[in-house]
């Protein structure tokens, strides 16, 4: 079976700059904050956001458990008010979109906050950066949050940015994601 998770974490690497600033736009139990946290290393910065106090509990048990360099910020904030925590230029941003794991999943990411999320991230991106944005088709706001990004990403000029979208074709409900990488 083809791990899409190892592909992003090898993507990602690449643009992850040792003391570099990176956002983890969607924290959940932690998992891609504490990623972010080692790539950039104890001179870099990570901040992570939620809108749900469990999933800040959760990921702080994570990095306190493994040991985490103390190099991030944990937010309990939508996504979409990155501007107002975060100000220079980031290195990555990752975004795993739709239900906490593990929770409710009638709490879920939203077009409308993803939206503006995105185009802050992408405000936010520094020369050489990369954002990756997972779409989890398999329940209907996830479907209608993956089209929207497609018609969203489908407009930035390939001068300034490459979009890539990579996806199991054979599987329609499998999570796919999105890279968006500011031109050096």
């Amino acid at each position: 079976m083809f791990n899409l998770n190892k592909l992003q974490k090898t993507i990602l690497a690449e643009h992850v700059r040792h003391g570099g600033t990176a956002v983890d736009f969607t924290m959940g139990n932690g998992h891609d904050t504490r990623w972010l946290s080692d790539a950039v290393g104890p001179t870099g910065h990570v901040y992570a956001f939620d809108v749900q106090p469990l999933a800040l509990e959760r990921t702080r048990a994570l990095l306190q458990s493994s040991g985490c360099a103390p190099n991030y910020t944990l937010i309990l904030d939508s996504h979409e008010n990155v501007l107002d925590y975060v100000t220079g230029p980031i290195c990555a941003g990752v975004f795993n979109l739709g239900y906490l794991p593990g929770s409710n999943k009638q709490v879920t990411t939203m077009r409308p906050s993803t939206l503006k999320a995105v185009r802050a991230a992408v405000q936010l991106l520094d020369r050489g950066g990369m954002l990756l944005i997972v779409a989890y088709p398999g329940h209907p706001e996830g479907k209608d949050e993956g089209l929207m990004l497609d018609e969203e990403l489908a407009k930035y000029d390939r001068k300034q940015f490459t979009v890539s979208k990579f996806r199991i074709i054979n599987s329609p409900t499998a999570p796919y994601f999105f890279c968006v990488v500011k031109n050096p």
